[in-house]
């Protein structure tokens, strides 16, 4: 082997010349790199090369070559090879080079210990990692971590003798290198430490917690942003592994990191890495993060850090604390309950919004705008407080505050839609003053300046403002600020700023989806002037612009009907099919929701694009999600340097066989970030693609195309069952949440074609007793069994909601048939297996409540609970109540299981807990019949309770439960007595006069409606006690004051027991009764007239019977 051009090999790979490299690559390969004597060649040049280099260079290769070579070496070469690498690695002075010559030693220590050779080279390690010379105790230390890195299985069976040296070389007082290497080691050795049968060295790891933290805290001090870094990701890797290694510590780590994050003097990469550690906290520990009760006081740091974010917008995308601190705020509302978090912010938010440094009035506001996603239910009560805020800051002097402001209503208004809907009347004057404003000042200011700049922010905010806002409002309202918005929308379509023309178009198109018929002046000139856009692909920018007018326009043809828009549907539709081919995500994506549009619009008529569409989103569906592999190597030398994004990672590529000055280790991949690169982060990552989050779209696609078109669909719903199924277990939780809805909208549909079909009107309990058709057994147990597989292991809890919600809506409306497995019964029955993951939700012990590691599972016990938890149970909730519709007075049986569960939220201290349980426990007494009589007592006292509460809707449900166990019990004994205590606690809520309702908070409150639901339940409730034992009524004082709430306008519902019960009133004769024939008289008028959905079909026919036996007496 020529050693000469071997070495003049290597230095061509250094050439920045791309053919050399390719060439000097290519020869590399072919004569030298599949030969042994190559790898001995390498180690020589890595040892004796004077050029530093190539002697990286060389360790690099040789690191390469150990597993392919090492073994085949002549056994006598090998110790003078091993003791002249372990010297020179000893005596290496340029660090890089020492680091990959130790990273080649590792590599042949990997093979050699496992063959039972280099036997001495533990101790001799142990000698260097303990030695009295700084340099020996460096390279010594360094060597084990990139041993324990490459296998750290090989020290398990030492676990106690490494974490001895460990606690050791953790203070060592001479290196930071040495303590730096020593965390890193530590980091790997507790991949392999078992917690549970290992507790001694459990202790001993947790030991040395508080030297890594003096090690961070030094290299901060020392502005040593390597070691810090170094530092910081070891506690981030800590964090990712069992809690265990952490937990002793773990408050004290909170506190740390939350005093390096406020502190003002520190590095912002500090600061920012912080708080980096303390998100990854609380969406995965959030269990001991609530336990620790820390929200309060993260949430009032996060506040302070925000007033820093000067001249900056929050929606940059560098990374500073500032930007971190709104991170988190957002992490926090979601994890944590509100009394840690939105509470305390909202208490601490005023003297900010007043102070006069507009940099705290915008800390306010973008912090409170952080917080609604995470706690809208808790948000909408304190709206009334809020809004006077909001309205201030839209009025602010500073630029800065009033787009922030603008900001802080459309986050209100997209969670809080209906809420923020009822303060059109204030906010929508607002929102054009600022418009206006802006576009007056961007008329007297140069383009390109700092003014002019802010005025284009104002502007494009207040589109989006308007954007979100007019959503929420009532066709009738939106219609009175369509004349005022539209034009002046429509005239930024050309705006020179492509963000400002897409805020523009999106703001007009949610504007005619909210104003419906209203929008129709404004219809052909809008689809003029956005027609244009509908082709455009010259670059980037226009392809996004693209996008956003292909979504506006499906906004407008929702809005003026499929007759209206007829002639603008195939071009539309040949545009975006045209746009898949374009390469541009979000264009896709928005083609995908056009047909979703386009096909509730048009329905079966959507019929003569279904094969385009179903293929589309086929192949959508059936894209290969594995990317692209990354050949680092001579065809990357001219990406030398540079950053390429692989699935949203940020990876910095070396030199072509080589490294970058600077570069550590082998100078291949930099990850940048704060998540460490572990092997299975990398795993992860095909979950979330972009290729995974378009499929998310398409399948969530394929379902509003399938329910809309209906029999249409039916050529394609096999092979939709087929690519779906199978995405219940995708790695992606999208794709699986997405996957749940479309199978149970596909049997959904499927069943409703059957009924059209002949097949008749399910009735409940088991076994059927309406027999459904071959091909829904089929696809019924298919989508069963793999929604049992899914809901029991399930982690994301929106997964977990989403299949609660389908499987409630699927047995209210398709009944028991899916319940009765095909064939054999398995093991335990559907119904079985579902109410067993029913009740690990409602004991708050399913996985998806849970924090990752199990260890956190009991530390937190009947505690407030964040919004989006309580939301599974809800929904759960919702499952039982449907349960008990399909099961009928089969049910009666279940609810002993379910009782004490439900009593328990029914007494919780949340009123939307009470109310959610006092409202299914009514559902399932309607449904189940007089077999709740057994359970009479017990509901009973409930109910009772419930009546006197302070929520109106916990006591709208109760006064709905009331009637019905009243109606449907048999157990008279334990009733009739109650009679006279339930008539007192309804009578206050038949009272509609102002001075009962109390002021109500806004136009139309939420408060306001749930008082006239309360009303009208309250009517139910006394009609079915009349009907059940019209004895226990005094119906001379009760039956007059009912007769004058008639007809009930809020709850149709309740208009049918109220109905029914003046029937038989009327064919028994009873003298109050008849002695209200005028009064009743226009009421019936007033209820058989429209709307129809007052009351039944049947019904109405009974009404107007009476209506004309009244007339002739």
């Amino acid at each position: 082997m020529d050693e000469q051009e071997f070495v003049s090999l290597l230095q061509a790979l250094l050439l920045p010349d791309t053919e050399k490299v390719k060439a000097a690559t290519s020869r590399l390969n072919k004569n030298y790199y599949s030969d042994p004597r190559s790898l001995i060649a390498l180690i020589h040049i890595l040892i004796a090369q004077s050029e530093t280099q190539i002697r990286q260079l060389a360790s690099i290769e040789a690191r390469k070559l150990v597993q392919k070579h090492w073994t085949k070496i002549p056994e006598d070469q090998k110790p003078q090879l091993r003791q002249t690498l372990l010297q020179s690695t000893i005596d290496e002075e340029q660090q890089l080079a020492r680091h990959s010559k130790a990273r080649v030693i590792a590599e042949i220590a990997k093979i050699d210990l496992e063959d039972g050779q280099w036997a001495d080279l533990p101790g001799i390690l142990n000698n260097a990692a303990t030695s009295g010379n700084v340099r020996h105790r460096e390279v010594g230390v360094y060597i084990i971590y990139t041993l324990l890195e490459a296998s750290p299985d090989m020290f398990q069976d030492n676990m106690t003798a490494m974490l001895v040296l460990f606690n050791r070389t953790i203070q060592d007082p001479e290196s930071v290198e040495v303590r730096v290497n020593t965390m890193l080691a530590l980091s790997e050795l507790a991949m392999v430490l078992d917690t549970e049968e290992d507790q001694e060295s459990l202790k001993s790891f947790q030991s040395t917690i508080p030297h890594m933290v003096k090690v961070l805290q030094q290299a901060i001090k020392d502005n040593d942003e390597e070691h810090s870094m170094q530092a910081f990701d070891v506690f981030n890797r800590l964090l990712s592994y069992e809690s265990a290694f952490l937990n002793a510590h773990f408050g004290d780590l909170l506190q740390l990191f939350m005093q390096i994050a406020s502190n003002v003097e520190l590095d912002d990469d500090a600061r920012s890495q912080a708080l980096a550690f303390l998100m990854q906290a609380v969406r995965f520990r959030k269990l001991k993060v609530q336990s620790l009760k820390v929200g309060e006081a993260m949430t009032k740091m996060c506040l302070q850090i925000v007033t820093e974010l000067g001249e900056t917008s929050a929606e940059d995308e560098d990374v500073t604390p500032a930007r971190s601190a709104l991170g988190l705020l957002d992490i926090l509302s979601e994890s944590l309950p509100p009394s840690q978090v939105a509470v305390p912010l909202l208490q601490a938010i005023g003297p900010y919004v007043q102070h006069q440094d507009p940099d705290y009035r915008r800390a306010g506001i973008l912090a409170l705008g952080m917080c609604v996603e995470g706690a809208p239910d808790f948000i909408a009560t304190q709206l009334h407080e809020i809004m006077p805020l909001v309205l201030h800051l839209l009025e602010d002097q500073s630029v800065r505050v009033r787009s922030a402001a603008l900001n802080g209503v459309s986050r209100l208004a997209d969670d809080l839609a209906d809420d923020m809907g009822r303060e059109h009347a204030r906010l929508i004057p607002a929102l054009v003053k600022n418009f206006d404003l802006a576009l007056s000042g961007m008329r007297s200011t140069q383009a390109g300046s700092d003014d002019y700049e802010e005025n284009v922010s104002i502007l494009k905010a207040s589109c989006m403002a308007v954007d979100s806002l007019i959503e929420g409002l009532e066709p009738n309202d939106a219609a009175q600020y369509v004349n005022e918005l539209v034009p002046r929308f429509s005239a930024l379509f050309g705006h020179d700023d492509h963000k400002v023309q897409m805020a523009a178009v999106s703001a007009v198109g949610s504007i005619a989806s909210a104003s419906e018929n209203a929008f129709q002046p404004y219809f052909e000139k809008t689809m003029q002037s956005l027609g244009r856009y509908i082709s455009i692909k010259e670059s980037e920018e226009e392809l996004e612009l693209r996008g956003m007018v292909i979504d506006s326009l499906g906004k407008i043809a929702s809005a003026v009907g499929a007759e209206a828009f007829q002639q603008f549907v195939e071009p539309l539709m040949r545009a975006s099919v045209e746009g898949l081919q374009l390469d541009n995500q979000r264009l896709k994506e928005t083609s995908y929701i056009l047909w979703s549009t386009l096909a509730r619009v048009y329905e079966e008529n959507f019929a003569p694009f279904l094969e385009g569409v179903a293929q589309a989103l086929f192949a959508s569906i059936e894209q290969d999600e594995v990317d692209s592999e990354v050949n680092l190597g001579a065809e990357a030398s001219d990406l030398i340097g540079q950053e390429i994004t692989i699935a949203g990672r940020k990876i910095k590529v070396a030199g072509a066989g080589g490294v970058n000055e600077g570069d550590d280790e082998d100078g291949i991949v930099e990850m940048d970030g704060d998540d460490d690169d572990d092997s299975d982060d990398w795993d992860d990552l095909g979950g979330i693609s972009a290729v995974a989050m378009e499929k998310e779209i398409a399948v969530e696609v394929m379902g509003d195309v399938l329910t809309h078109t209906k029999s249409k669909y039916l050529p394609y719903m096999q092979k939709t069952i087929e690519l779906t199924v199978p995405l219940l277990e995708h790695t992606f939780e999208g794709v699986r949440k997405s996957a749940v809805s479309t199978v149970w909208r596909a049997y959904a549909c499927i069943f409703g074609l059957a009924e059209d079909q002949g097949m008749q009107k399910w009735q409940a309990g088991l076994p059927l007793k309406v027999a459904p058709t071959e091909d829904l057994k089929k696809l019924g147990d298919v989508v069963m069994k793999g929604t049992l597989l899914l809901w029991e292991d399930e982690m994301d809890r929106a997964t977990v909601t989403e299949v609660n919600r389908n499987v409630a809506a699927t047995l209210k409306l398709c009944g028991p048939a899916i319940l009765s497995p095909e064939g054999n019964a398995s093991v335990s029955t559907y119904v079985e297996q579902i109410t067993a993951r029913l009740v690990l939700i409602l004991q708050r012990n399913h996985p998806c409540q849970k924090d990752e590691d199990d260890l956190d599972e009991t530390e937190i016990q009947d505690e407030e609970t964040n919004e989006y938890d309580w939301l599974v149970i809800e929904t759960a909730l919702e499952v039982v109540a449907a349960l008990a519709t399909a099961l009928g007075d089969q049910f009666g049986t279940l609810w002993k299981i379910f009782e004490t569960h439900i009593y328990k939220f029914a007494s919780s201290q949340e009123r939307f807990e009470r109310s959610a349980a006092i409202g299914t426990m009514a559902d399932c007494i309607e449904a189940m019949g007089s077999a709740c009589t057994p359970y009479t007592k017990r509901m009973l006292s409930i109910i009772l309770k419930r009546l006197r509460d302070e929520d109106p809707e916990t006591k709208s449900n109760a006064a709905f439960g009331a009637g019905l166990l009243c109606l449907n019990s048999k157990d008279v004994k334990e009733l009739q007595p109650a009679y006279p205590t339930i008539l007192s606690l309804l009578e206050p809520m038949l009272d509609t006069s102002p001075k009962a309702s109390g002021p109500a908070s806004g136009p139309a409150s939420a408060e306001a409606e749930a008082r006239a639901r309360l009303v009208d339940n309250a009517a139910g409730c006394v009609a079915r006690m009349i009907s059940a034992a019209p004895q226990g009524v005094p119906l001379p004082q009760v039956l007059p004051r009912l007769v004058s709430l008639l007809p009930l306008e809020n709850d149709f519902r309740e208009n049918e027991p109220v109905f029914e019960m003046l029937i038989k009133l009327y064919q028994a004769q009873e003298p109050t009764a008849m002695g209200l024939k005028k009064e009743v008289l226009p009421v019936l008028q007033k209820v058989c007239g429209p709307p129809e959905e007052q009351v039944s079909e049947g019904l109405r026919e009974k009404l107007v019977q009476l209506g004309g036996f009244l007339s002739g007496q």
